[in-house]
């Protein structure tokens, strides 16, 4: 049976393409919003960060009505660090609309996104947005989407993909790129004619795949998922089953069934073949499981996420200053929020360590990791992390593999000699280079995922924030060889105490200092950087001798040059591996992991040797 009464969908970009833009336009014009009711901006991105970042980190679904015709929207991050999030919803849709920029065409993420549709056989809309952009090239970026799409093999069918030309700001598309639109409506034709209607037998035994988790602390966990066979009911009575795990059968009973309705989820009593439907009240519910019939336990395979590239240890707080700040500051506090985030994170992997304080938490990268420190601080939690390192495998001859990562950058034409420099020094590869349009030049590298730790504070400071650098994960290779990830030590504390500005004045002639006066400080706690390679130990704390004939009011005239004041992002890029970040609610600590300098240089010589 075919659901002609609904479209499910999937808008999949690049980051900062346009997407979530063009999912606000679909529901105003949709009629979701009341004439009088006010909106914000980027409406589907809800999070905190997300919207502070301006990127969309989680999948979110919604629905619109079109002319009596229900469609389902989903829509995903754009950012290569949470492609889990795009890999498992495209199970749950029967088309995808490709959101391109008028002027960028595809870059990395583009091809990544669209080769995980294509291999799921998904139906393809190209919407090429941004149409209102001054350097818009719309015929060059249909060229450029037609060459990914033979690059991907895609099959006749999807070659023949409709495009249509919009300007998501203005709310308006249009089937060619030189007719003005006035609205959507080209868009939502285009859904309706192209994205096949999905099927299924709704007297067959029940199955969803369950594709999504979200939490709610009234309910507990909503699995969201699209109906592929048999019809769902409140109170029914099913069984829960996993592809990937044969020995898997648990009985359960529906709780509570929503379907969406704009942007809410609404109770109903029973669904069918093609909806997307969330239910709550099963407990062990995890994304993959199959919700199917008591009398017809049929798993449906679920692909296998990507495996994560990079890790970093979290650990409990134990310098001098801990437990000043944070709500939750023990091991049991921090094990347990970790685990919880593997209920909605699939790209995400935890371990226990020899050490019960200490935890590995994998990830696809550092802004997947960064965005998970960043929650954890909100939310009260104390602790520590280590600089993020690759997880390296080995083959069949125990050879070293290591990660690699096409590397997309758009500078300007004067920056590229020492961008190509800087990247080269990392073990990058260059392996093209054109030039771009208004005095920029593309560069493409090849180069190991551990090559660009803590490189994009670098590369904007090297550029002057003009720069923009795009990567995609490009599987294992072999192991290029050492290399160190920073060229200039660190300005250490010498001793504990609050920092004074005549301390901080001698310090500032060493290097450049990331504190200012009042600060509390301790013994091997990292105070700023210095311009040469090794450490150096300064003592911020140090006053004036009391024989000092000079007045006290004398330190007026002290002029400190103000502080370089880290964001969390440019303190996990600046700490080197012999360094722990230290993140409260309040505070940004870095320190080196042994903060007596006498055994920090016994270690450092026994690691020389």
């Amino acid at each position: 049976m075919k659901r002609e009464d609904i479209r499910n969908i999937a808008i999949i970009a690049h980051v900062d393409h346009g997407k979530t833009t063009l999912v606000d336009e679909l529901l105003k014009q949709s009629g979701v919003f009341r004439d009088n009711q006010e909106v914000a901006e980027r409406v589907m991105d809800s999070n905190d960060i997300e919207r502070e970042r301006g990127i969309t980190i989680l999948s979110k679904n919604t629905a619109v009505m079109y002319n009596d015709i229900k469609i389902n929207i989903i829509d995903t991050p754009g950012h290569a660090d949470f492609g889990g999030e795009v890999e498992r919803v495209l199970k749950m849709v029967d088309g995808v609309i490709l959101v391109v920029d008028a002027f960028e065409g595809p870059m990395p993420q583009t091809r990544f996104v669209l080769q995980k549709a294509l291999s799921l056989n998904l139906s393809v809309i190209v919407c090429v947005n941004k149409i209102d952009r001054p350097d818009a090239r719309p015929a060059a970026v249909e060229e450029e989407v037609l060459e990914l799409l033979m690059d991907l093999d895609a099959t006749e069918e999807q070659l023949d993909c409709p495009f249509v030309y919009a300007s998501a700001r203005e709310g308006i598309a249009s089937y060619s790129a030189d007719e003005p639109g006035t609205d959507m409506k080209p868009l939502f034709e285009t859904i309706i004619s192209h994205i096949p209607a999905p099927e299924g037998d709704p007297d067959d035994g029940l199955q969803i795949l369950i594709s999504t988790i979200d939490y709610n602390e009234y309910v507990g966990r909503i699995g969201v998922g699209k109906i592929d066979n048999g019809t769902i009911k409140l109170n029914q009575d099913a069984i829960l089953v996993n592809h990937h795990e044969p020995g898997k059968q648990i009985k359960v009973k529906i709780g509570k069934l929503y379907e969406y309705d704009g942007l809410n989820r609404v109770d109903v009593d029973s669904a069918t073949v093609g909806s997307i439907v969330a239910i709550s009240g099963i407990a062990d519910l995890k994304i993959g499981d199959t919700i199917c019939s008591v009398d017809k336990p049929n798993a449906i395979p679920f692909q296998k996420i990507t495996e994560p590239t990079i890790s970093m240890d979290f650990m409990v707080n134990d310098s001098p200053l801990a437990g000043k700040e944070g709500k939750f500051v023990t091991s049991r506090q921090i094990r347990e929020r970790l685990f919880r985030e593997l209920n909605t994170d699939v790209g995400l992997r935890v371990e226990e360590t020899d050490s019960t304080d200490c935890f590995k938490v994998s990830g696809r990268g550092e802004l997947h990791l960064s965005v998970l420190v960043e929650n954890m601080r909100r939310e009260g939690y104390e602790f520590a992390v280590s600089k993020a390192e690759v997880i390296y495998k080995y083959d069949e001859s125990n050879k070293k593999l290591e990660p690699f990562e096409i590397a997309v950058i758009d500078v300007p034409d004067d920056f590229s000699g020492s961008i190509i420099n800087m990247l080269s020094l990392r073990k990058g590869e260059l392996i093209a280079m054109a030039p771009g349009e208004n005095g920029f030049t593309r560069l493409e590298f090849r180069i190991p995922s551990r090559g660009l730790i803590g490189f994009r504070g670098d590369f904007l400071t090297a550029t002057k924030g003009t720069g923009i650098i795009n990567t995609v994960f490009d599987g294992y290779d072999n192991y290029k060889g050492d290399m160190s990830y920073r060229a200039n030590g660190s300005l250490i504390a010498f001793e504990a105490g609050t920092s004074i500005t005549y301390g901080l004045f001698n310090a500032q002639e060493r290097g450049t200092l990331f504190i200012g006066p009042g600060v509390d400080v301790y013994a091997g706690m990292v105070v700023g950087e210095t311009g040469r390679a090794e450490d150096i130990e300064v003592n911020v704390c140090k006053t004036k001798h009391l024989t000092n004939t000079r007045s006290s009011g004398a330190d007026d005239a002290l002029k400190l040059v103000p502080p370089r004041i880290l964001s969390l992002e440019q303190s996990l890029d600046f700490i080197d591996t012999d360094e722990l970040l230290e993140i409260t609610p309040k505070s940004l600590r870095i320190r080196k992991k042994i903060l007596d300098s006498r055994l920090r240089m016994r270690a450092s010589r026994n690691n020389n040797q």
